[in-house]
C-alpha cells in the first residue's frame, strides 16, 4: 500500500531515475500549488486546499490536513507552508537518510490486506486449491 502523499512524492521524480530528491519534490509541490492558486494571491484557503488535495492526492480528505499545513494558523496556506509539510514528510519517508526517496521507501507494508482483500476468500481467509467456499 502507499499513502496518498507517497504517490505524490513518487510522481515527483522529474529525471526518471526512480529516486526523488528534495529539489524534485519542492518543484513538484510548487507546480501543483501554482495550479491551485488561480488568483496568484500567494496563498489558498482551506476549501482550495481540499480541491488541491483531491486533484493531487486523490481525495479531499487525504493527509496532510490543512490544519497541519497552516503553520501560522491564519486559515490560508502558502507555498512555503505546503513545501514545509512535504519536507517533513520527505524526512519521514527517507528511511535510510540518504537524501533521496526510492519506491520501496514509499511503500507501507501491512500484516494483511484484510477481509476480502487480494488473494483472500470471502471470509477473509486465504483460499487454496480445492477450497470451495
Amino acid at each position: 500500500m502507499a499513502e496518498p502523499m507517497a504517490l505524490f512524492i513518487a510522481a515527483s521524480d522529474a529525471d526518471g531515475d526512480a529516486r526523488v530528491t528534495p529539489a524534485e519534490l519542492s518543484a513538484a509541490v510548487a507546480r501543483s500549488f501554482a495550479a491551485s492558486d488561480a488568483t496568484k494571491a500567494g496563498s489558498i484557503g482551506y476549501i482550495a486546499f481540499a480541491d488541491w488535495a483531491e486533484r493531487w492526492l486523490g481525495d479531499r480528505n487525504a493527509l496532510p490536513s490543512p490544519f497541519d499545513v497552516d503553520a501560522d494558523q491564519d486559515n490560508r496556506i502558502t507555498l512555503a507552508e505546503l513545501q514545509g509539510a512535504f519536507a517533513r514528510e520527505f524526512s519521514r519517508f527517507d528511511r535510510n537518510k540518504d537524501g533521496a526517496i526510492t519506491r520501496n521507501e514509499l511503500l507501507t507494508l501491512t500484516g494483511g490486506l484484510g477481509r476480502g482483500g487480494f488473494g483472500e476468500g470471502p471470509g477473509g481467509g486465504r483460499r487454496g486449491r480445492g477450497d470451495r467456499r
